[in-house]
């Protein structure tokens, strides 16, 4: 379990090289800079973003083989997981999606700063995105379980791996699921927080 900021920063050097690990530290600054603009995330959380954001983003890497690709990210906010995988691994396709206009720009501009050919915003509701197959679809507080797999089904098959970060509700909210549901995705624990969970599973799901 990662107790600490060096712990995490080290969990992050192995699993990613070190111009990766430049673009992330590059990255935090410019995430404290608009959080003074917009409420990305809590002023808190940036004592410990090493841990609490780009190491609990990044270890989502460690349940997929290397090349996994493309992967779809679900109400992409302020960048976690789907930005910060994307700079660390530009070798990743990366699709984020973000219906907030404000939030939209800040990925842009993120996106822009780097020059990341791997990561594309779709600015808009899940809803009027373009169907198109996944091989990974996370999400980070995006929506209830239920309601996330509704919604994002049509951008699954038999293949795709399913990485959703749900704190400490994902047994609850996974226990709350149909059989059919339940049978294909198992809770893992998060690397991060020793009281939050991440639903994993493979395939399309059951939704009608």
């Amino acid at each position: 379990m990662i107790a600490t900021e060096e712990e995490a920063r080290a969990f992050c050097a192995g699993l990613c090289d070190a111009d990766a690990i430049a673009r992330l530290e590059r990255f935090i600054v410019m995430l404290a800079e608009e959080n003074e603009r917009q409420n990305l995330i809590s002023g808190k959380s940036l004592e410990f973003v090493w841990q609490r954001h780009i190491a609990d983003s990044l270890q989502l890497l460690t349940h997929v083989p290397r090349e996994t690709s493309p992967w779809l990210d679900l109400g992409s906010g302020a960048g976690m997981p789907g930005l910060v995988l994307a700079i660390a691994r530009p070798d990743l396709e990366m699709h984020l999606v973000e219906s907030r206009k404000k939030r939209v720009v800040w990925l842009q501009s993120v996106i822009d700063h780097f020059g990341l050919k791997n990561c594309t915003v779709h600015g808009s509701r899940l809803e009027s995105v373009e169907t198109s197959p996944m091989r990974v679809i996370t999400a980070r507080a995006f929506a209830p379980l239920g309601k996330l797999l509704s919604l994002s089904a049509r951008f699954s098959t038999q293949e795709t791996v399913w990485l959703l970060p749900k704190g400490r509700s994902a047994g609850q909210e996974l226990s709350e699921q149909p059989e059919s549901v339940r049978s294909m995705f198992h809770v893992e624990q998060s690397a991060t927080d020793p009281q939050a969970g991440i639903v994993v599973g493979q395939g399309r799901p059951p939704i009608r």
